[in-house]
């Protein structure tokens, strides 16, 4: 992304890039396929200890950020998490740690400390087997019973949800949206894995019967949380498009690379026009992709009005884009390209998912003429 960085971001990318590319080379990204988690417990804490858990959380309750503008900070993680395909829950561990910061309960906050040390994870669970994410999609319910609250309902595509430690779930009450912090365990509360494209990510559905929870799991205030879901959302948006222009970034450097070295005829390949013209073409969406990410980023970290606008617009370009770079790259690779061994599949796999993942392109576009008034 296009940011102008401070001497104190350049050493946090270089350290978060060194630490991946020891940590998590594209060999172990291969070995996790198998790997019911996806991940490894103790390389995530120590992710956390440079900082990829404590950007959006207050520095009284444990967090701080690196140049004060937090968001900004974590997009490059999430940036050079995308270059490396990297695993983790780096957005569903930082979108629930942003709302228990501003929105949660004080017994709530003191949870912040297991998320921002790795300890502990948590998810959000938003989506609904329609496959909307936006907040007219949301039909599980929240009945208050006795002083307690029972839900009913399925919540889908939620990432880590088999290994999270607490489920943030967006319920319906009445004409509003409240939310529910439930640990993992509780009666009423059932995991279904659903398979993955991306080699690291794990998903599954929460299927709720007749869970009962006390009026302490209240993320929030009852029936208003309209405005936190859409921080939500907002957020986790501006990390997905930093990673997903990370990992394109990462296909276009080595696919140059490999036309510079690739010889047929006597010549590299990049040196044929209709070639170089691909190329043009790629870089020019690709510069799109980063000055979109760009500007939606800042305008979340700075609550501009036109903050839902923007990172709609960048999900909608980015979330068409991206594949058809990577796939572009795929063909440039000619036969080579389309095999197990080679690393394209990876990339592909991480930013096909993203296009998917918090809305299609087209849910976005229609977002932005909603919100445009069109």
């Amino acid at each position: 992304m296009e940011l102008e960085l401070q001497d104190d971001q350049e050493l946090f990318v270089e350290t978060t890039r060194r630490f991946l590319e020891a940590e998590s080379p594209l060999t172990h990204v291969r070995a996790l396929y198998e790997d019911a988690v996806g991940f490894d417990r103790d390389y995530w804490r120590r992710g956390a200890e440079l900082g990829w858990t404590a950007m959006l959380v207050p520095e009284a309750r444990g967090g701080g950020s690196v140049s004060g503008d937090g968001l900004l900070d974590l997009v490059l993680v999430a940036e050079e998490m995308g270059r490396m395909v990297a695993p983790g829950p780096l957005s569903p561990v930082n979108v629930v740690a942003d709302t228990l910061a501003r929105a949660g309960r004080p017994d709530q906050q003191e949870a912040l400390a297991g998320l921002v040390s790795g300890e502990r994870i948590a998810t959000w669970a938003f989506a609904e087997p329609s496959g909307r994410w936006d907040t007219e999609g949301v039909t599980l319910t929240a009945t208050e019973r006795d002083g307690a609250w029972v839900l009913d309902g399925t919540k889908s595509y939620v990432q880590d949800a088999a290994v999270a430690d607490e489920w943030l779930v967006t319920a319906r009450t009445g004409d509003g949206l409240t939310q529910f912090l439930l640990a993992a365990g509780t009666p009423g509360v059932a995991v279904q894995p659903l398979q993955s494209l991306d080699m690291t990510r794990r998903f599954g559905d929460l299927v709720i019967d007749a869970a009962t929870v006390d009026a302490s799991a209240v993320v929030g205030r009852v029936g208003d949380a309209a405005a936190d879901v859409e921080r939500q959302l907002q957020v986790a948006l501006t990390l997905q498009n930093a990673e997903t222009v990370g990992a394109v970034n990462r296909v276009y450097e080595f696919t140059l690379e490999y036309a510079k070295d690739r010889m047929a005829f006597g010549r590299p390949i990049g040196s044929y026009q209709a070639l170089k013209h691909r190329f043009a073409d790629m870089k020019v969406w690709l510069e799109a992709c980063n000055a979109t990410a760009t500007a939606s980023a800042r305008a979340v970290q700075a609550g501009a009005d036109d903050a839902s606008k923007l990172v709609s617009t960048a999900k909608a370009y980015i979330g068409d884009r991206a594949p058809a770079i990577v796939q572009d790259c795929v063909q440039l690779h000619g036969g080579i390209g389309v095999t197990w061994e080679h690393d394209l599949h990876l990339y592909l796999r991480r930013v096909a998912q993203n296009a998917a993942l918090y809305g299609s392109p087209r849910d976005h576009r229609l977002r932005v003429a909603t919100l445009l008034g069109v």
